[in-house]
């Protein structure tokens, strides 16, 4: 069981779990108690995200176990702690249950199964084609956690308020996997990343700029429809502010210091989904 939950990257699973839910919240808004409909479409919404980003993520480790032998042996297809037939299993079992939850919240909100169709595609395109081309493959990355967001706002019915953290989510993502291609340059079988075709200060610079990007879009809920005097808005300035400064950290240094600009990129993600849960409150 261990060995399954580390093959799934259960810590993404719950991530991508709690950013559908949130992006239903702030598709809504919390002016009121949501109804049970809300709760259950929502729901059955992240549970299918979660699903889904299980199968990708097995599926990853499936097409990557010679890269995975230098750059991180102790994953468990590598290490033989799941076989690789148990693990095929796995990624279409998830698939296919990710598809089937959903059926539900796409006939009320026929807007979640055109966005669930488009992630899987996304996926597997990734996956089987586009992975191997370096920063076209990190753009799909982005483009996957993007629709997180916008795919708990459909199952509230709500996805267009959405559109701005769905943006800071892709550049952020984007600039988290640049920072892990100029980490994994070195074992990277097959691929064309960005800092093997350019080099590394080139990555290092699309980075910073994908990270500021970034910071320069979390502007644009207080322009729009956040008041910035109001309980909300005060919470968003003060947590995406907090995101802001450790998205400036994580690039700081590049190249160097790897492995903890992607850590302290991952922390300012986090730190940024306080940030959007605060907007629910507008």
């Amino acid at each position: 069981m261990r060995a399954a939950l580390r093959l799934v990257r259960a810590g993404n699973v719950a991530v991508s779990f709690v950013g559908t839910i949130v992006g239903g919240l702030v598709g809504r808004g919390l002016t009121s108690w949501p109804a049970p409909t809300f709760w259950l479409l929502v729901l059955l919404a992240a549970a299918s995200t979660a699903l889904v980003t299980a199968g990708g993520n097995v599926l990853n480790d499936l097409l990557d176990r010679d890269g995975d032998r230098q750059n991180h042996p102790d994953r468990p297809l590598v290490t033989g702690a799941v076989s690789v037939r148990g693990a095929r299993r796995l990624a279409i079992g998830a698939f296919v249950a990710g598809v089937l939850v959903a059926v539900p919240v796409a006939w009320a909100e026929p807007l979640v199964g055109l966005l669930l169709a488009l992630a899987v595609g996304l996926l597997l395109g990734y996956e089987l084609l586009l992975k191997a081309r370096g920063f076209v493959g990190n753009l799909v990355v982005g483009a996957l956690t993007g629709l997180v967001f916008l795919y708990g706002g459909a199952a509230a019915g709500n996805a267009v308020v959405l559109l701005p953290f769905a943006g800071m989510a892709i550049l952020a993502t984007l600039s988290r996997e640049v920072i892990k291609d100029m980490e994994d340059v070195a074992g990277d079988v097959g691929r064309s990343t960005l800092p093997k075709e350019r080099g590394m200060p080139f990555a290092a610079g699309v980075a910073r700029a994908s990270a500021g990007a970034a910071v320069v879009l979390s502007v644009l809920p207080l322009l729009w429809f956040v008041r910035l005097l109001s309980f909300a808005g005060i919470m968003y300035v003060f947590l995406v502010g907090a995101s802001d400064v450790m998205f400036g950290e994580s690039v700081r240094s590049l190249p160097a210091r790897l492995h903890y600009g992607q850590s302290v990129s991952k922390l300012a993600m986090t730190v940024a989904l306080f940030a959007f849960v605060a907007v629910a409150f507008r």
